[in-house]
């Protein structure tokens, strides 16, 4: 630093160094808490939290004229992360500028007319119409790059098979699942803790399965909103005549009014009524100019289309007491914390619970037993605290399990503090266990659901693995529980003798060992020869070796073996299991040792590609979901097709193998 400069430069230069500072921590907090929900359906702070931080973050760089590397008020979305095939859209999906005061939707229209629709809750898609067929459907993905969802979305339960047009047809739309199916699903779902948090989350998972048949159950609507472009038409410069032509082409399109700045505020607050009757998810408002010309003219910024701004509801919130903070465990171990407060009228309801998610947010509120606190509901659904007003921070941390009383202790992961149960024979995780032991990909033991299982644990029944081999000794008490039969009961004990004969790796993966998923055991087994013993007996050091098996997985594997009461479970289950007998191969002979190949496309010769991923990982390869430099084959039957896996495989020199092709490689 220069011995001339200033107090008055020092002193700006400091500030100046403060608010950068508190722009990249901005950025990271805001990117953080997008990832979580976008990508891992979790939330680590509350809508109003997220928007007051990325207001801050805006003012700050109107303030300096600094934006930071990834900001999110420049950037669209965030990477996709799936094995979906992935292309590039022809323009990109930006999304829209907001507001939350309906006087600034009166100054933004002016003296032009506009379209004021629901901005609806679910995931955006890209549908491609060529001679009247569905030819690609492709999510917004991050908003430059989508993933191909074409055969879920010819499942979707509204959407045109056929449209009367032979020209290309583009349009863009929303994916949702309306309230009542996702009740409804729900509702089907015993297991309290892997029920679904919102539509939108199961909408996401739904549309972007790998298995369409899982997207047909699910009920997915799409509501088109856009069109792009329709080959042959005669362009009109109007957005609802775009609009009212996709609906004579079959599409259901998102309810909307036209609107003037002498009836919008109005007519927002019609919207606003409709809310609690609606049977779709909504988070506001969107508002576009009808004349396409002007709204062009108006250009973009680097993140938002000029033509078309968002709505979002002030949230209306409530003054109420916290009474004190309940610890919800959960079968996984994490124990949740939920405020409850006095109750309170939101949005025509009592709310008198909200969750908090996690420590770090406790700790960000400084919440404290008697604080007086603020309460909204999050898109007018979800109960939420937006503020602490008296900030005692004094709530202690619960030190003991509320399920089996055992320590607790304070875990941080990806900077977000969370409390777990310590204990490994906590009652809470044991239902976990025995659900996750029964399961289809693990013993595969039907008629033993959570809700049976907790039944059965109550009554003494069931106290570890081994006992459900010993469950004809309560027949009786069996036949008396609601929902046994004789028959149902008879159905019970079969699935559990067939269940006796299984595959290794099905039987270590249903052990539940901490990490440790079907594909970690399937290279366990394989590498130790398809012996248990050798498992058991193997050292972190000696499964480090095997590719694809890291210090934590081996840690975890090496933690349960070695641990006694695993021991003696083990030793007693094993006297029920019979081993299949499979094929063991040297790892000197598999012959697609170092080999690493993608699979795309449908497959002729397999039950399905997870068939066929399962073969080449048999044979020592291993199968990944992009094509990269890495790459040795791309397995396709339709070598010829111009799919983007196909493209890249092309660009990089990656031979492009059929089926018949890679059987003969392995013979």
């Amino acid at each position: 630093m220069s011995e001339n400069m200033s107090a008055n430069q020092l002193e700006n230069k400091t500030i100046d160094n403060s608010v950068r500072a508190r722009m990249k921590e901005l950025t990271a907090l805001l990117d953080q808490a997008a990832r979580a929900y976008y990508q891992e359906d979790r939330e680590i702070m509350s809508n109003m939290e997220y928007d007051a931080l990325y207001d801050e973050l805006l003012a700050l760089e109107k303030e300096t004229g600094i934006v930071m590397a990834g900001s999110p008020t420049h950037k669209v979305g965030y990477e996709i992360l799936s094995e979906l095939e992935k292309v590039a859209h022809d323009s990109p999906m930006l999304s829209l500028d907001k507001t939350k005061n309906p006087e600034d939707l009166v100054g933004w229209i002016g003296d032009q007319e506009g379209m004021l629709s629901w901005k609806m809750d679910g995931l955006t898609v890209v549908l491609t119409y060529h001679d009247g067929q569905l030819e690609q459907a492709v999510t917004r993905g991050n908003g430059t790059i989508g993933e191909v969802i074409t055969n879920n979305a010819k499942v979707f339960k509204n959407l045109p098979a056929r449209i009367p047009w032979d020209g290309e047809v583009v349009l863009r739309g929303e994916a949702i699942i309306h309230y009542s199916d996702f009740e409804k699903l729900n509702a089907s779902i015993e297991d309290v803790d892997a029920r679904y948090k919102n539509p939108r989350n199961l909408c996401s998972g739904s549309v972007r399965q790998l298995n369409n048949e899982i997207t047909a159950k699910r009920n997915v609507y799409f509501y088109a909103f856009s069109l792009v472009s329709a080959e042959g038409r005669e362009e009109e410069n109007s957005v609802e005549a775009n609009m009212l032509w996709l609906q004579d082409m079959g599409f259901t399109i998102v309810p909307y009014v036209k609107v003037k700045a002498d009836n919008i505020v109005e007519e927002i607050q019609h919207f606003s009524d409709q809310i609690k009757e609606n049977d779709f998810p909504s988070d506001g408002l969107v508002l576009i100019y009808d004349d396409i010309a002007y709204g062009r003219s108006l250009g973009r910024t680097a993140k938002f289309p000029r033509n078309a701004i968002a709505f979002k509801w002030a949230d209306e919130e409530a003054e109420t007491r916290l009474i004190e903070i309940e610890w919800s465990p959960s079968r996984t171990g994490l124990i949740n914390p939920v405020a409850i407060f006095e109750p309170v009228e939101l949005e025509g309801t009592t709310v008198s619970r909200a969750s908090l998610h996690n420590i770090s947010i406790i700790e960000s509120l400084e919440l404290g037993e008697g604080d007086q606190i603020k309460v909204y509901k999050a898109n007018m659904i979800i109960p939420q605290v937006s503020e602490n007003l008296t900030k005692s921070g004094n709530y202690p941390i619960a030190d003991h399990c509320p399920a089996c009383g055992g320590e607790t202790v304070i875990r941080m992961e990806n900077g977000v503090k969370s409390l777990y149960c310590a204990n490994p024979f906590c009652s809470a995780k044991k239902i976990k266990l025995l659900t996750h032991f029964v399961g289809r990909d693990a013993m595969n033991i039907d008629g033993l659901s959570e809700a049976t299982l907790t039944k059965m644990t109550d009554q003494g029944y069931i106290e570890e693995l081994y006992d459900i081999y010993r469950l004809d000794r309560y027949e009786e008490g069996i036949l008396e529980m609601e929902g046994f039969g004789e028959k149902s009961y008879r159905k019970l004990i079969d699935s559990i003798e067939a269940s006796r004969k299984t595959q290794l790796f099905r039987f270590v993966y249903s052990l539940g060992i901490l990490n440790v998923g079907s594909s970690n055991a399937k290279l366990l087994c394989n590498h130790f020869g398809n012996s248990l013993e050798r498992i058991r007996e193997a050292s972190v050091e000696e499964m480090v070796e095997i590719d694809g098996i890291g210090e934590v997985i081996a840690r975890s594997a090496v933690d349960y073996f070695a641990n006694e009461h695993n021991q003696k479970v083990l030793e007693k289950l094993l006297e029920y299991i019979i081993f299949e007998q499979e094929e063991v191969i040297a790892e000197e002979e598999k012959s697609l040792n170092g080999k690493t190949f993608v699979i795309t496309g449908s497959v002729n010769h397999f039950k399905n590609r997870k068939e066929l991923k399962e073969k080449v990982e048999s044979l020592g390869g291993k199968v990944t979901g992009s094509v990269s430099a890495k790459t040795d084959y791309l397995i396709n039957n339709d070598n010829m097709s111009s799919s983007s896996k196909n493209k890249k495989a092309k660009e990089l020199g990656i031979p492009i193998i059929t089926e018949e092709e890679f059987l003969q490689m392995i013979e």
